[in-house]
Protein backbone atom coordinates (compact mmCIF):
# COMPACT_ATOMS: atom_id res chain seq x y z
CA UNK A 1 0.00 0.00 0.00
CA UNK A 2 1.42 3.25 -0.77
CA UNK A 3 1.68 6.02 1.43
CA UNK A 4 -1.16 8.34 0.04
CA UNK A 5 -3.49 4.81 0.51
CA UNK A 6 -2.25 4.30 3.79
CA UNK A 7 -2.95 8.30 4.27
CA UNK A 8 -6.67 8.19 2.81
CA UNK A 9 -7.12 4.96 4.91
CA UNK A 10 -6.32 6.88 8.00
CA UNK A 11 -8.71 9.78 7.33
CA UNK A 12 -11.58 7.15 6.74
CA UNK A 13 -11.00 5.24 9.92
CA UNK A 14 -10.92 9.37 11.65
CA UNK A 15 -14.40 9.33 10.25
CA UNK A 16 -15.64 6.23 11.97
CA UNK A 17 -14.85 6.85 15.33
CA UNK A 18 -17.14 8.30 17.46
CA UNK A 19 -16.32 12.43 17.87
CA UNK A 20 -18.51 15.04 19.39
CA UNK A 21 -18.75 18.13 19.87
CA UNK A 22 -20.83 20.31 22.14
CA UNK A 23 -21.93 23.91 22.34
CA UNK A 24 -24.64 26.06 23.69
CA UNK A 25 -26.89 28.92 22.03
CA UNK A 26 -29.68 30.83 22.07
CA UNK A 27 -32.44 31.72 19.15
CA UNK A 28 -34.87 34.51 18.69
CA UNK A 29 -38.14 33.04 17.86
CA UNK A 30 -40.56 35.05 15.50
CA UNK A 31 -43.18 35.17 18.46
CA UNK A 32 -40.30 37.21 20.40
CA UNK A 33 -39.52 33.97 22.39
CA UNK A 34 -36.10 33.65 23.13
CA UNK A 35 -34.90 29.88 23.04
CA UNK A 36 -31.86 28.59 25.00
CA UNK A 37 -30.47 25.40 22.86
CA UNK A 38 -27.58 23.00 23.02
CA UNK A 39 -26.21 21.82 19.69
CA UNK A 40 -24.17 18.53 19.54
CA UNK A 41 -22.37 17.61 16.38
CA UNK A 42 -20.18 14.63 15.40
CA UNK A 43 -20.16 11.06 14.31
CA UNK A 44 -21.69 8.00 15.59
CA UNK A 45 -20.10 4.43 14.37
CA UNK A 46 -22.25 2.15 12.72
CA UNK A 47 -21.36 -1.85 14.16
CA UNK A 48 -22.71 -5.05 13.42
CA UNK A 49 -21.75 -8.67 14.91
CA UNK A 50 -19.60 -10.58 12.96
CA UNK A 51 -19.86 -14.54 12.92
CA UNK A 52 -17.27 -17.17 12.53
CA UNK A 53 -18.65 -21.07 12.28
CA UNK A 54 -21.77 -19.75 13.38
CA UNK A 55 -20.52 -17.88 16.57
CA UNK A 56 -19.98 -14.30 17.44
CA UNK A 57 -16.79 -13.10 16.81
CA UNK A 58 -17.02 -9.53 17.59
CA UNK A 59 -18.18 -6.25 16.26
CA UNK A 60 -16.81 -4.67 13.81
CA UNK A 61 -17.13 -1.11 12.66
CA UNK A 62 -18.71 -0.67 9.06
CA UNK A 63 -19.25 2.97 9.07
CA UNK A 64 -19.69 6.37 10.70
CA UNK A 65 -22.52 8.53 10.39
CA UNK A 66 -22.46 12.22 10.68
CA UNK A 67 -25.19 14.45 12.56
CA UNK A 68 -26.26 17.46 13.91
CA UNK A 69 -28.52 17.54 16.83
CA UNK A 70 -30.11 20.80 18.60
CA UNK A 71 -32.04 19.95 21.43
CA UNK A 72 -33.81 22.71 23.99
CA UNK A 73 -31.67 23.59 26.79
CA UNK A 74 -32.41 22.33 30.62
CA UNK A 75 -35.89 20.34 29.58
CA UNK A 76 -35.98 16.32 31.00
CA UNK A 77 -35.19 13.37 28.51
CA UNK A 78 -38.58 12.85 27.06
CA UNK A 79 -40.40 16.18 27.73
CA UNK A 80 -40.27 17.91 24.06
CA UNK A 81 -40.98 15.22 21.04
CA UNK A 82 -37.97 14.79 18.51
CA UNK A 83 -37.63 14.89 15.06
CA UNK A 84 -35.07 13.01 12.63
CA UNK A 85 -34.58 14.69 9.20
CA UNK A 86 -33.00 13.89 6.04
CA UNK A 87 -33.23 14.43 2.54
CA UNK A 88 -32.84 12.47 -0.53
CA UNK A 89 -31.00 12.24 -3.89
CA UNK A 90 -29.99 9.29 -3.04
CA UNK A 91 -27.07 10.93 -1.81
CA UNK A 92 -28.11 14.12 -0.71
CA UNK A 93 -26.55 15.20 2.45
CA UNK A 94 -29.51 16.94 5.17
CA UNK A 95 -28.54 20.25 4.40
CA UNK A 96 -31.82 21.59 2.79
CA UNK A 97 -33.71 20.75 5.13
CA UNK A 98 -31.68 21.94 8.08
CA UNK A 99 -30.77 25.23 6.54
CA UNK A 100 -33.80 25.97 4.51
CA UNK A 101 -36.61 25.66 6.95
CA UNK A 102 -35.80 23.85 10.15
CA UNK A 103 -32.89 24.42 11.68
CA UNK A 104 -31.93 27.55 13.95
CA UNK A 105 -29.89 28.96 11.05
CA UNK A 106 -31.06 29.38 7.60
CA UNK A 107 -30.16 30.85 4.17
CA UNK A 108 -31.24 34.14 3.54
CA UNK A 109 -33.00 34.37 0.21
CA UNK A 110 -35.40 37.52 -1.11
CA UNK A 111 -39.18 37.10 -1.59
CA UNK A 112 -39.19 34.35 -4.25
CA UNK A 113 -36.12 32.13 -3.39
CA UNK A 114 -32.86 33.85 -4.61
CA UNK A 115 -29.75 33.41 -3.07
CA UNK A 116 -28.04 35.96 -4.10
CA UNK A 117 -24.64 36.51 -5.15
CA UNK A 118 -21.48 34.60 -3.00
CA UNK A 119 -20.37 33.92 -0.73
CA UNK A 120 -24.29 34.08 0.01
CA UNK A 121 -26.12 35.23 3.36
CA UNK A 122 -26.35 32.89 6.40
CA UNK A 123 -29.04 34.44 9.54
CA UNK A 124 -30.43 33.29 12.28
CA UNK A 125 -34.14 31.24 11.54
CA UNK A 126 -36.71 32.57 13.66
CA UNK A 127 -39.47 30.83 11.97
CA UNK A 128 -37.48 27.31 12.81
CA UNK A 129 -39.11 23.87 14.45
CA UNK A 130 -37.05 24.26 17.29
CA UNK A 131 -39.87 25.77 18.63
CA UNK A 132 -41.58 23.13 19.62
CA UNK A 133 -39.10 19.85 18.85
CA UNK A 134 -35.69 18.83 19.28
CA UNK A 135 -34.04 18.14 16.04
CA UNK A 136 -31.53 15.71 14.58
CA UNK A 137 -30.20 15.95 11.25
CA UNK A 138 -28.73 12.65 9.39
CA UNK A 139 -26.42 12.45 6.53
CA UNK A 140 -26.80 8.98 5.11
CA UNK A 141 -23.84 7.01 4.42
CA UNK A 142 -21.52 8.39 1.63
CA UNK A 143 -23.00 12.45 2.45
CA UNK A 144 -21.90 15.01 4.68
CA UNK A 145 -19.58 13.58 6.70
CA UNK A 146 -20.75 9.90 6.68
CA UNK A 147 -18.09 8.04 5.54
CA UNK A 148 -18.06 4.15 5.02
CA UNK A 149 -15.12 2.41 6.94
CA UNK A 150 -12.24 1.23 4.93
CA UNK A 151 -12.36 -2.17 3.02
CA UNK A 152 -15.96 -1.50 3.13
CA UNK A 153 -17.95 -1.53 -0.17
CA UNK A 154 -20.49 1.18 -1.55
CA UNK A 155 -23.36 -1.43 -2.38
CA UNK A 156 -23.02 -2.17 1.29
CA UNK A 157 -24.96 0.89 2.22
CA UNK A 158 -26.17 2.51 -1.38
CA UNK A 159 -29.21 0.54 -2.13
CA UNK A 160 -33.26 0.55 -0.76
CA UNK A 161 -33.07 -1.45 2.13
CA UNK A 162 -29.24 -1.14 3.22
CA UNK A 163 -30.30 2.59 3.90
CA UNK A 164 -33.06 1.71 5.51
CA UNK A 165 -31.06 -0.25 7.71
CA UNK A 166 -28.07 1.76 8.67
CA UNK A 167 -30.76 5.25 9.30
CA UNK A 168 -32.50 2.90 11.54
CA UNK A 169 -29.91 1.79 13.35
CA UNK A 170 -28.80 5.91 13.55
CA UNK A 171 -32.17 6.44 15.05
CA UNK A 172 -32.26 3.28 17.50
CA UNK A 173 -29.13 4.18 18.83
CA UNK A 174 -29.59 8.01 19.36
CA UNK A 175 -32.86 7.15 21.40
CA UNK A 176 -30.47 5.03 23.19
CA UNK A 177 -27.84 7.14 23.99
CA UNK A 178 -29.78 10.26 24.58
CA UNK A 179 -32.50 8.50 26.51
CA UNK A 180 -35.05 10.02 24.27
CA UNK A 181 -37.39 6.85 24.37
CA UNK A 182 -40.28 8.47 26.26
CA UNK A 183 -40.14 11.22 23.50
CA UNK A 184 -43.01 11.77 20.87
CA UNK A 185 -41.09 10.60 17.70
CA UNK A 186 -41.39 12.05 14.19
CA UNK A 187 -39.60 11.64 10.79
CA UNK A 188 -39.37 14.41 8.47
CA UNK A 189 -37.37 13.87 4.92
CA UNK A 190 -37.77 15.61 1.40
CA UNK A 191 -37.79 13.90 -1.96
CA UNK A 192 -36.12 10.39 -1.75
CA UNK A 193 -36.12 11.49 2.03
CA UNK A 194 -40.10 10.62 1.71
CA UNK A 195 -38.88 7.24 -0.41
CA UNK A 196 -37.06 6.95 3.06
CA UNK A 197 -39.02 8.12 5.70
CA UNK A 198 -42.44 5.80 4.54
CA UNK A 199 -40.16 3.27 4.61
CA UNK A 200 -38.52 3.43 7.74
CA UNK A 201 -41.79 4.10 9.41
CA UNK A 202 -42.79 0.05 8.88
CA UNK A 203 -38.82 -0.65 9.57
CA UNK A 204 -38.36 1.09 12.37
CA UNK A 205 -41.43 -0.75 13.78
CA UNK A 206 -40.69 -4.11 12.83
CA UNK A 207 -36.67 -4.20 13.56
CA UNK A 208 -36.71 -2.12 16.57
CA UNK A 209 -40.32 -1.69 17.80
CA UNK A 210 -40.40 2.34 17.54
CA UNK A 211 -43.51 3.74 16.72
CA UNK A 212 -43.68 7.51 15.25
CA UNK A 213 -46.17 10.02 15.97
CA UNK A 214 -45.54 11.09 12.70
CA UNK A 215 -44.31 11.72 9.60
CA UNK A 216 -43.52 14.85 7.68
CA UNK A 217 -43.18 14.42 3.64
CA UNK A 218 -41.92 17.28 1.42
CA UNK A 219 -42.22 16.97 -2.28
CA UNK A 220 -43.22 13.66 -2.54
CA UNK A 221 -41.91 10.49 -3.90
CA UNK A 222 -43.38 7.01 -3.04
CA UNK A 223 -44.28 5.58 -6.18
CA UNK A 224 -41.26 5.54 -8.77
CA UNK A 225 -43.91 5.10 -11.60
CA UNK A 226 -45.76 8.11 -11.24
CA UNK A 227 -42.38 9.74 -12.35
CA UNK A 228 -40.28 7.72 -14.45
CA UNK A 229 -40.53 8.71 -18.56
CA UNK A 230 -39.86 5.08 -19.83
CA UNK A 231 -41.46 4.04 -23.62
CA UNK A 232 -44.88 1.80 -22.44
CA UNK A 233 -45.04 3.64 -19.17
CA UNK A 234 -47.92 6.55 -19.66
CA UNK A 235 -48.55 7.46 -16.45
CA UNK A 236 -46.06 10.37 -15.50
CA UNK A 237 -47.37 12.48 -18.54
CA UNK A 238 -51.22 13.18 -16.84
CA UNK A 239 -49.30 13.65 -13.73
CA UNK A 240 -46.90 16.19 -15.14
CA UNK A 241 -49.57 17.99 -17.45
CA UNK A 242 -50.51 20.25 -14.09
CA UNK A 243 -47.09 20.97 -13.25
CA UNK A 244 -46.60 22.00 -17.13
CA UNK A 245 -49.44 24.07 -16.95
CA UNK A 246 -48.34 25.85 -13.62
CA UNK A 247 -45.02 26.36 -15.02
CA UNK A 248 -46.49 28.47 -18.30
CA UNK A 249 -49.18 30.03 -16.48
CA UNK A 250 -46.27 31.41 -14.00
CA UNK A 251 -44.17 32.76 -17.33
CA UNK A 252 -46.92 33.89 -19.06
CA UNK A 253 -46.68 31.78 -21.92
CA UNK A 254 -50.21 30.98 -22.15
CA UNK A 255 -52.92 33.24 -24.48
CA UNK A 256 -54.61 36.07 -22.89
CA UNK A 257 -58.21 34.27 -21.82
CA UNK A 258 -55.82 31.23 -19.80
CA UNK A 259 -53.16 34.09 -18.72
CA UNK A 260 -56.19 35.61 -16.82
CA UNK A 261 -57.51 32.79 -14.67
CA UNK A 262 -55.94 31.98 -11.55
CA UNK A 263 -53.20 29.70 -10.84
CA UNK A 264 -55.50 27.58 -9.21
CA UNK A 265 -58.06 27.78 -11.60
CA UNK A 266 -55.75 26.79 -14.48
CA UNK A 267 -54.69 24.45 -12.40
CA UNK A 268 -57.79 22.60 -11.64
CA UNK A 269 -58.53 22.74 -15.14
CA UNK A 270 -55.21 20.76 -16.45
CA UNK A 271 -55.78 17.98 -13.48
CA UNK A 272 -59.75 17.87 -15.00
CA UNK A 273 -58.46 16.94 -18.28
CA UNK A 274 -55.18 15.12 -17.16
CA UNK A 275 -57.17 12.39 -15.56
CA UNK A 276 -59.79 12.31 -17.91
CA UNK A 277 -59.78 13.38 -21.34
CA UNK A 278 -56.18 13.20 -22.30
CA UNK A 279 -55.62 10.24 -19.84
CA UNK A 280 -58.21 8.05 -22.10
CA UNK A 281 -56.62 9.46 -25.06
CA UNK A 282 -52.93 8.25 -24.13
CA UNK A 283 -54.87 4.82 -23.30
CA UNK A 284 -55.52 4.70 -26.86
CA UNK A 285 -51.97 4.57 -28.34
CA UNK A 286 -52.14 3.76 -31.93
CA UNK A 287 -56.07 3.72 -31.94
CA UNK A 288 -56.75 7.42 -31.28
CA UNK A 289 -58.14 8.78 -34.27
CA UNK A 290 -56.02 11.95 -36.27
CA UNK A 291 -59.11 14.34 -35.38
CA UNK A 292 -59.21 13.23 -32.01
CA UNK A 293 -55.49 13.76 -31.75
CA UNK A 294 -55.81 17.00 -33.26
CA UNK A 295 -58.08 18.19 -30.90
CA UNK A 296 -56.35 16.65 -27.80
CA UNK A 297 -53.10 18.48 -28.70
CA UNK A 298 -54.96 21.94 -29.34
CA UNK A 299 -56.25 21.21 -25.85
CA UNK A 300 -52.58 20.76 -24.36
CA UNK A 301 -51.31 23.30 -26.02
CA UNK A 302 -53.83 25.79 -24.61
CA UNK A 303 -52.87 24.50 -20.95
CA UNK A 304 -49.36 24.24 -21.28
CA UNK A 305 -47.65 27.04 -23.72
CA UNK A 306 -46.28 24.49 -25.91
CA UNK A 307 -47.47 24.31 -29.51
CA UNK A 308 -50.33 22.16 -30.59
CA UNK A 309 -47.50 21.19 -33.75
CA UNK A 310 -44.43 20.23 -31.31
CA UNK A 311 -47.51 18.20 -29.04
CA UNK A 312 -48.18 15.62 -32.10
CA UNK A 313 -44.28 14.96 -32.79
CA UNK A 314 -43.68 14.10 -29.51
CA UNK A 315 -47.34 11.86 -29.89
CA UNK A 316 -48.85 13.60 -27.26
CA UNK A 317 -45.98 12.53 -24.53
CA UNK A 318 -43.21 15.45 -24.07
CA UNK A 319 -41.12 14.37 -21.41
CA UNK A 320 -40.06 16.49 -18.43
CA UNK A 321 -36.64 17.54 -19.87
CA UNK A 322 -38.19 18.05 -23.45
CA UNK A 323 -40.82 20.71 -21.64
CA UNK A 324 -37.83 22.55 -20.24
CA UNK A 325 -36.31 23.08 -23.05
CA UNK A 326 -39.35 23.92 -25.28
CA UNK A 327 -41.30 25.72 -23.33
CA UNK A 328 -39.45 29.14 -23.68
CA UNK A 329 -37.38 28.13 -26.35
CA UNK A 330 -38.58 31.75 -28.40
CA UNK A 331 -37.17 33.01 -25.62
CA UNK A 332 -33.79 31.62 -25.31
CA UNK A 333 -34.53 30.54 -21.96
CA UNK A 334 -34.81 26.62 -19.91
CA UNK A 335 -37.28 26.32 -17.40
CA UNK A 336 -35.77 25.05 -13.85
CA UNK A 337 -36.53 21.50 -12.63
CA UNK A 338 -36.69 21.33 -8.90
CA UNK A 339 -38.37 24.74 -8.95
CA UNK A 340 -39.82 25.88 -12.71
CA UNK A 341 -39.77 29.60 -11.87
CA UNK A 342 -36.10 29.64 -12.57
CA UNK A 343 -34.83 30.54 -16.03
CA UNK A 344 -31.83 29.19 -17.42
CA UNK A 345 -29.49 30.03 -20.35
CA UNK A 346 -27.89 27.60 -22.96
CA UNK A 347 -25.35 27.48 -25.18
CA UNK A 348 -27.55 27.45 -27.89
CA UNK A 349 -31.63 26.91 -28.38
CA UNK A 350 -31.40 23.80 -30.54
CA UNK A 351 -31.87 20.55 -28.81
CA UNK A 352 -34.67 18.80 -26.12
CA UNK A 353 -32.39 18.73 -23.34
CA UNK A 354 -30.75 21.95 -20.94
CA UNK A 355 -27.92 22.27 -19.88
CA UNK A 356 -27.98 22.83 -16.19
CA UNK A 357 -30.98 22.98 -13.76
CA UNK A 358 -31.64 26.33 -13.21
CA UNK A 359 -33.03 25.58 -9.95
CA UNK A 360 -30.60 23.76 -8.67
CA UNK A 361 -27.60 26.31 -9.55
CA UNK A 362 -29.69 28.84 -7.11
CA UNK A 363 -29.43 26.72 -4.30
CA UNK A 364 -26.08 24.46 -4.20
CA UNK A 365 -23.28 27.38 -3.58
CA UNK A 366 -25.39 28.75 -1.10
CA UNK A 367 -26.33 25.95 1.02
CA UNK A 368 -22.80 24.44 0.97
CA UNK A 369 -21.38 27.70 1.61
CA UNK A 370 -23.80 27.62 4.38
CA UNK A 371 -23.57 24.19 6.10
CA UNK A 372 -19.30 24.46 5.89
CA UNK A 373 -20.08 28.43 8.11
CA UNK A 374 -22.29 26.41 10.38
CA UNK A 375 -20.13 23.51 11.37
CA UNK A 376 -16.95 25.80 11.69
CA UNK A 377 -18.08 29.08 13.13
CA UNK A 378 -20.91 28.29 14.51
CA UNK A 379 -20.66 24.48 16.07
CA UNK A 380 -16.89 24.38 16.23
CA UNK A 381 -16.30 21.35 14.20
CA UNK A 382 -13.14 21.27 12.21
CA UNK A 383 -12.09 18.60 9.47
CA UNK A 384 -10.29 18.98 6.89
CA UNK A 385 -12.44 16.72 5.15
CA UNK A 386 -15.09 17.65 2.51
CA UNK A 387 -18.52 18.06 3.17
CA UNK A 388 -20.13 16.14 0.22
CA UNK A 389 -23.71 18.25 0.14
CA UNK A 390 -24.77 16.59 -3.20
CA UNK A 391 -23.11 13.34 -4.13
CA UNK A 392 -24.14 11.73 -7.28
CA UNK A 393 -25.39 8.50 -5.44
CA UNK A 394 -28.00 8.19 -7.51
CA UNK A 395 -26.12 7.14 -10.45
CA UNK A 396 -24.87 3.60 -8.82
CA UNK A 397 -27.70 3.06 -6.38
CA UNK A 398 -28.18 -0.59 -6.26
CA UNK A 399 -32.18 -1.39 -6.13
CA UNK A 400 -31.97 -4.79 -5.14
CA UNK A 401 -35.47 -6.64 -4.82
CA UNK A 402 -36.94 -4.40 -6.83
CA UNK A 403 -35.24 -5.40 -10.10
CA UNK A 404 -37.55 -5.13 -13.43
CA UNK A 405 -40.29 -3.22 -11.37
CA UNK A 406 -40.51 -0.31 -10.08
CA UNK A 407 -39.76 1.14 -6.57
CA UNK A 408 -42.80 1.54 -4.42
CA UNK A 409 -42.69 2.38 -0.84
CA UNK A 410 -46.51 2.86 -0.28
CA UNK A 411 -47.43 -0.20 1.00
CA UNK A 412 -45.18 0.24 3.85
CA UNK A 413 -46.68 3.25 4.68
CA UNK A 414 -50.19 2.19 4.80
CA UNK A 415 -49.42 -0.76 6.88
CA UNK A 416 -47.12 1.75 9.06
CA UNK A 417 -50.42 3.10 9.32
CA UNK A 418 -52.42 -0.22 9.93
CA UNK A 419 -50.36 -1.17 13.04
CA UNK A 420 -50.02 2.36 14.36
CA UNK A 421 -53.22 3.88 13.90
CA UNK A 422 -51.90 7.32 16.07
CA UNK A 423 -49.44 8.52 13.00
CA UNK A 424 -50.36 11.20 11.39
CA UNK A 425 -49.18 12.23 7.71
CA UNK A 426 -48.03 16.04 6.48
CA UNK A 427 -47.48 16.04 3.03
CA UNK A 428 -45.94 19.68 1.49
CA UNK A 429 -46.13 19.76 -2.42
CA UNK A 430 -44.93 22.20 -4.74
CA UNK A 431 -47.09 23.65 -7.58
CA UNK A 432 -43.84 24.50 -9.51
CA UNK A 433 -42.00 21.06 -8.76
CA UNK A 434 -41.21 19.40 -12.09
CA UNK A 435 -38.82 16.93 -10.14
CA UNK A 436 -41.58 15.63 -8.03
CA UNK A 437 -45.49 17.26 -9.20
CA UNK A 438 -47.57 17.60 -7.13
CA UNK A 439 -50.05 15.68 -9.06
CA UNK A 440 -47.81 12.71 -8.79
CA UNK A 441 -47.94 12.76 -5.13
CA UNK A 442 -52.10 13.12 -5.12
CA UNK A 443 -52.24 10.04 -7.49
CA UNK A 444 -50.01 8.21 -4.92
CA UNK A 445 -51.81 8.99 -1.64
CA UNK A 446 -55.01 8.18 -3.60
CA UNK A 447 -53.59 4.44 -3.85
CA UNK A 448 -52.32 3.33 -1.06
CA UNK A 449 -55.13 1.43 -0.15
CA UNK A 450 -56.01 3.23 2.90
CA UNK A 451 -59.46 2.62 4.56
CA UNK A 452 -61.33 5.49 5.49
CA UNK A 453 -60.98 6.29 8.93
CA UNK A 454 -56.81 6.04 8.43
CA UNK A 455 -57.27 8.21 5.66
CA UNK A 456 -58.14 11.28 7.91
CA UNK A 457 -54.54 10.94 9.40
CA UNK A 458 -53.31 12.19 5.62
CA UNK A 459 -52.94 16.71 5.51
CA UNK A 460 -51.56 17.52 2.48
CA UNK A 461 -50.39 21.49 1.81
CA UNK A 462 -49.70 23.24 -1.74
CA UNK A 463 -47.35 25.72 -2.18
CA UNK A 464 -46.57 28.35 -5.04
CA UNK A 465 -43.17 27.47 -5.20
CA UNK A 466 -40.43 24.58 -6.36
CA UNK A 467 -39.40 21.24 -5.08
CA UNK A 468 -37.62 23.25 -2.04
CA UNK A 469 -40.40 25.41 -1.44
CA UNK A 470 -39.46 27.14 1.93
CA UNK A 471 -36.58 29.33 -0.08
CA UNK A 472 -40.15 30.98 -1.20
CA UNK A 473 -40.80 33.60 1.33
CA UNK A 474 -44.68 33.09 2.06
CA UNK A 475 -44.24 29.17 1.44
CA UNK A 476 -42.06 29.67 3.99
CA UNK A 477 -43.86 31.21 6.57
CA UNK A 478 -47.29 29.04 5.87
CA UNK A 479 -45.17 25.72 6.13
CA UNK A 480 -43.07 26.37 9.07
CA UNK A 481 -46.51 27.28 11.00
CA UNK A 482 -48.13 23.85 9.63
CA UNK A 483 -45.08 21.60 11.13
CA UNK A 484 -45.52 23.48 13.93
CA UNK A 485 -49.10 23.27 14.21
CA UNK A 486 -48.85 19.06 12.96
CA UNK A 487 -46.20 18.18 15.92
CA UNK A 488 -47.99 19.86 18.71
CA UNK A 489 -51.21 18.38 17.59
CA UNK A 490 -49.80 14.94 17.39
CA UNK A 491 -47.42 15.12 20.88
CA UNK A 492 -51.02 16.10 22.26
Amino acid sequence: MSQDDKAVETKIEETCVERLVVTEHQLQLADGRRLDYVATCGTLPLRELELEDGKHKGEKTRAGVFFIAYAAKDRPAGERPICFSFNGGPGSSSVWLHLGILGPQRVLTDEMGHCGTPPYALGENEFSLLAEADLVFIDPVGTGHSRMASGEKAAEFHDYQRDLDAVGEFIRLYLTRWIRWASPKYLIGESYGTTRAAGLARHLQEKHDVHLNGLMLVSLALDFQTLSFDPGNELPYPLYLPTYAATAWYHRALAPAQQDKSLAQLVREAEDFANGDYWLALMQGARLGDAARREIAARMAALTGISAKYLLRCDLRPTEFRFFKELLRERGQTVGRLDSRFLGLDRDDAGEHPEEDAGMNNLVGAYAAGINRVLRERLGWTSDQAYLVHAPLWKTWSWKGHENKYLSVGDSLRRALQANPAMRVYVASGYYDLATPHAAGDYTLAHLGLREPLRQRLRVSYFEAGHMMYIHRPSLERMAAELREFVRGTSA
